[in-house]
C-alpha cells in the first residue's frame, strides 16, 4: 500500500490542492462588489458628415478616440487619482480582505499599485457597437460605484483637455499666417496706389488700350486721306487748294500718330507700355495676396468649427451600477477550474511515469 501510495504521490497531491482551493474560494476569499457603466463617445455634429463606406464600417471615425479613452483610465495617471480620491492603496491592503487578495502593502512602488489596480479595474471594448464597458471592483459597494463614476468624469474632461490644447494650438498658428497676409495685403495695396499717385493714372494698362484705339482710328483715318488724295491728284495739280489741304491733313494725322506711339512706346522711364508692364506686376501681387488672405480666412473658420467639434462627451447608455451582492470571486467557476486543471496536471504526471515504468521495464 505505502509503494503504492509514493508510487502514485501524484494523485494525494491533486485532491490536497483540490479540496485547499475549494477551501480558499468557499470559505476565506474576501466578497468584491462590482460597479459597471456602459458609455459612448460622442462629438458634436456641426457640419454635416460625410458620407462614405469607410464611415459606415467605422462608425463616424470614433474607435481612435475611444482606443485612447480606455488607454488614460487604465494608466498609471488615473490609477494615481483614483488613489489620491478614494485612498485605494488603504481599501485594497485593509488586513480585514483575505491574504491572497489584498495589496501586500499600502506604501508599495507605483509600479506594484498600478498592477493591483489593473487587477481590479476593465475596460472592455465593444468594437462592433463602438460601446465602452467601464468595471471596477472593490471591497465595498459604495466605493465600487464612486470609481466607476469618477472613471468617467476624469476620462471626458481629459479627452476635452486634450483636443481642446491641440484645436488651440492650430487656431492660434491660423491667426497669425492671416495677420502676416493681412499686413502682405495691405503692403501690395499701398505699393499699388503709391504707383498710381506717383504717375498719375489709375490704370496704365487701360490708358495704352485707349492709346492704341485713338492711334487705330488715326490711322484708319490717314488711310481715308491718302486714298482720297490718290484719287484728286489725277484730276487737280499738287498745287490746287484742295490738294494742299488734303496734304496739310495728312501730315497732322502722320504727326499726331508719331507722338502717340511715342507716349505708348518711347524709350523714355516714363513709356507707357513700361508704366503697364511695372502695373501688371503690381497688380498681380495685389491679387495674389488676395487670394491667399481669403484662403487664410476659410481656413480659419474651418479650424475653428473643427475646433468646436474636438468636444468630446461621454454619454452614459447604462449608468454606474450600484452592487446588490457580490459578484467576485467566482467561487464554483474557479474551483471547478483549479479542480480540472489539477486533475490534467496529474494525469500528465501519471502519464510521464507510466512512459518512464515502460522505458525501465
Amino acid at each position: 500500500m505505502k509503494t503504492i501510495f509514493l508510487r502514485h504521490f501524484y494523485w494525494p497531491v491533486c485532491l490536497l490542492l483540490i479540496i485547499g482551493a475549494a477551501t480558499y474560494w468557499s470559505l476565506l476569499s474576501s466578497d468584491r462588489y462590482v460597479s459597471q457603466a456602459n458609455v459612448v463617445l460622442q462629438t458634436p455634429q456641426i457640419a454635416p458628415p460625410t458620407l462614405s463606406f469607410a464611415s459606415l464600417m467605422t462608425g463616424g471615425g470614433n474607435m481612435a478616440d475611444m482606443l485612447l479613452l480606455r488607454d488614460h483610465l487604465l494608466s498609471v495617471d488615473m490609477a494615481r487619482k483614483l488613489d489620491e480620491a478614494f485612498d485605494l492603496r488603504g481599501h485594497y491592503s485593509d488586513r480585514r480582505i483575505d491574504r491572497f487578495s489584498r495589496l501586500s502593502d499600502a506604501d508599495l512602488p507605483l509600479e506594484k499599485f498600478h498592477r493591483h489596480y489593473l487587477r481590479r479595474v476593465k475596460v472592455e471594448m465593444d468594437e462592433y457597437a463602438q460601446i465602452m464597458r467601464i468595471r471596477a471592483s472593490a471591497y465595498d459597494p459604495d466605493l465600487a460605484q464612486a470609481m466607476v463614476i469618477k472613471l468617467m468624469r476624469e476620462g471626458e474632461a481629459h479627452m476635452n483637455a486634450m483636443g481642446q490644447r491641440l484645436a488651440t494650438e492650430q487656431v492660434r498658428f491660423i491667426e497669425i499666417q492671416v495677420a502676416d497676409l493681412q499686413r502682405r495685403l495691405e503692403q501690395a495695396r499701398e505699393n499699388l496706389l503709391a504707383f498710381q499717385n506717383r504717375h498719375g493714372l489709375v490704370s496704365p494698362t487701360g490708358t495704352v488700350e485707349s492709346l492704341s484705339t485713338v492711334v487705330a482710328s488715326l490711322e484708319a483715318e490717314l488711310a481715308k486721306l491718302s486714298a482720297r488724295q490718290m484719287a484728286l491728284s489725277e484730276s487737280q495739280s499738287p498745287t490746287s487748294p484742295e490738294m494742299v489741304r488734303l496734304r496739310s491733313e495728312i501730315q497732322a494725322i502722320r504727326n499726331q500718330i508719331d507722338i502717340e506711339r511715342t507716349r505708348m512706346a518711347a524709350q523714355s522711364g516714363d513709356a507707357l507700355n513700361r508704366l503697364a508692364a511695372e502695373y501688371e506686376t503690381l497688380l498681380l501681387q495685389v491679387e495674389f495676396a488676395r487670394e491667399l488672405y481669403a484662403n487664410a480666412l476659410a481656413s480659419l473658420e474651418n479650424t475653428r468649427v473643427e475646433a468646436a467639434r474636438t468636444l468630446k462627451q461621454v454619454s452614459v447608455l447604462q449608468e454606474a451600477t450600484y452592487p446588490q451582492y457580490a459578484m467576485e470571486p467566482r467561487r464554483v467557476y474557479n474551483i471547478t477550474v483549479f479542480s480540472i486543471l489539477a486533475i490534467l496536471g496529474a494525469l500528465i504526471i501519471h502519464m510521464l511515469a507510466a512512459i518512464i515504468r515502460d522505458h525501465r521495464d
